[in-house]
C-alpha cells in the first residue's frame, strides 16, 4: 500500500527534518505545505512535493490533500505554528496555532487520514516541587502560561474532543526543548549556540530546561504515524540540562573559552525587556524575554516512559546533539 506524508511547516526547523527523514525511503510520497512567500531552501535537494498554502485559508489546503488512488494510507503531521517567546499580544498566534489546526482537522476527517497533531510539553500544566510530569487528557488553558502555551492546550484539547465527537483517527506528541541541525530560521536556542560561539555572549543565566535533539523527535513522530494509539499523547522529551552546561560543551567543541559570568534570575528578569527591544532591531529572535526566563526556572521534569514503551522511542547523547549542531552550524558559515 502506498503511503502518502503530508507535513504542514515543512520548511521550518522540525518539518524539514520531518521531510529528510521521510525521504529516505523511496516508496513514501512527501508532501510539503509551505506558506505561499515563504523562503524553501531548507528543502533543497529533498524529494518532496511542494505545495503553497496556509493553514488559515481552508481552500488553499484543498490540493495537497487531494488524494486519487484509493489504495493509499495517509498520514498527516501538523507541524506549523507560531512559536511565541515575546511579551506582547500577537493575534496571529491564536489564528494559526488553534484555527488554522481547526482547518487541518477538518481535512483529515475528510480524507480519513490519520493525525498526529504536534503540541508542545508547555501544553501541559506544570507541576509543583519538580514532581514528575506525564501525559494528560485535561487540557486547559488557563492551568499553563504564556500566550503559545494557552493557543497549544486549547488546541490539543479540542483534538481529542474531535476523536471522541468525530471518530478523528489522531494522537498528540508533546516535544520539549527542540535543539538539532538544519534550523535554517534560527530559533532562539540556535541564536544562542551562534551568539556563544562567535563570541557575543559573554553571560549566561540561571536555569535550565528539558532539551531534546531534532532528530529524535523526529524518529518518534514518525513511529507515532504507525504505532500512535487513537487518542493518546506522549511526551518527546531528554532530560533536564542547565544552560552553562549547554554552553560549557559548545566551548568545548569549539575549543573556547567557557562562560565566566553566571546572571542571577532577578537581574535577568530585570533587564528582559531591554533584550527583547534590542534583538527586535537585530531583527533576531530574543534570547532573553520574560517568558522564556520563566521556563528556565518551570518545572521540566518530564517522563518519556510512555514513548519509550508505545512508540519504542530513543534519545541520543546531549553532548553528541551539540557536536553535530555546532558542527552543522560552522559548515553553513554561521559560527565563524
Amino acid at each position: 500500500m502506498k503511503k502518502v506524508f503530508i507535513i504542514t511547516g515543512a520548511n521550518g526547523f522540525l518539518g524539514n527534518n520531518l521531510v529528510r527523514e521521510l525521504v529516505k525511503d523511496k516508496n513514501n510520497e512527501v508532501r510539503a505545505l509551505v506558506l505561499p512567500d515563504d523562503q524553501i531552501h531548507s528543502l533543497d535537494g529533498l524529494n518532496c512535493k511542494i505545495y503553497k498554502g496556509d493553514v488559515t485559508k481552508k481552500d488553499s489546503l484543498n490540493a495537497i490533500f487531494a488524494i486519487e488512488e484509493s489504495n493509499t494510507e495517509l498520514y498527516v503531521i501538523h507541524c506549523a505554528a507560531i512559536v511565541y517567546i515575546k511579551a506582547k499580544y500577537n493575534p496571529k498566534v491564536y489564528e494559526v496555532n488553534v484555527n488554522g489546526t481547526k482547518n487541518i482537522i477538518d481535512q483529515v476527517l475528510k480524507t480519513k487520514a490519520k493525525l498526529v497533531y504536534v503540541s508542545s510539553v508547555h501544553a501541559i500544566p506544570e507541576k509543583p516541587n519538580h514532581a514528575v510530569i506525564t501525559e494528560t487528557k485535561d487540557f486547559d488553558p488557563k492551568q499553563v502560561v504564556g500566550e503559545y502555551a494557552k493557543t497549544k492546550a486549547e488546541t490539543a484539547k479540542y483534538v481529542l474532543e474531535m476523536v471522541e465527537k468525530k471518530g478523528l483517527n489522531a494522537c498528540i506528541v508533546h516535544p520539549s526543548g527542540i535543539i538539532g541541525p538544519n534550523d535554517f530560521g534560527s530559533s532562539h536556542l540556535t541564536q544562542l549556540l551562534i551568539d556563544f560561539a562567535n563570541g557575543k555572549l559573554k553571560a549566561c543565566v540561571h536555569g535550565g530546561y528539558d532539551f531534546v535533539d531534532v532528530r529524535d523527535v523526529v524518529s518518534g513522530i514518525i513511529q507515532a504515524c504507525y504505532k500512535g494509539k487513537k487518542g493518546s499523547c506522549y511526551i518527546l522529551s531528554n532530560r533536564y540540562v542547565p544552560v552553562k552546561e549547554l554552553l560549557d560543551i559548545v566551548s568545548q567543541v569549539r575549543n573556547i573559552k567557557k562562560v565566566k559570568f553566571v546572571l542571577p534570575m532577578w537581574l535577568a528578569k530585570l533587564t528582559a525587556p531591554l533584550s527583547e527591544k534590542y534583538y527586535t532591531m537585530l531583527k533576531q529572535p530574543p534570547l532573553y524575554t520574560k517568558y522564556s526566563l520563566y521556563t528556565l526556572t518551570s518545572n521540566s521534569n518530564f517522563s518519556n516512559q510512555k514513548a519509550k514503551k508505545e512508540l519504542n522511542y530513543k534519545t541520543r547523547d546531549f553532548e553528541k546533539t551539540i557536536k553535530d549542531t555546532v558542527l552543522w552550524l560552522e559548515e553553513q558559515g554561521r559560527i565563524h
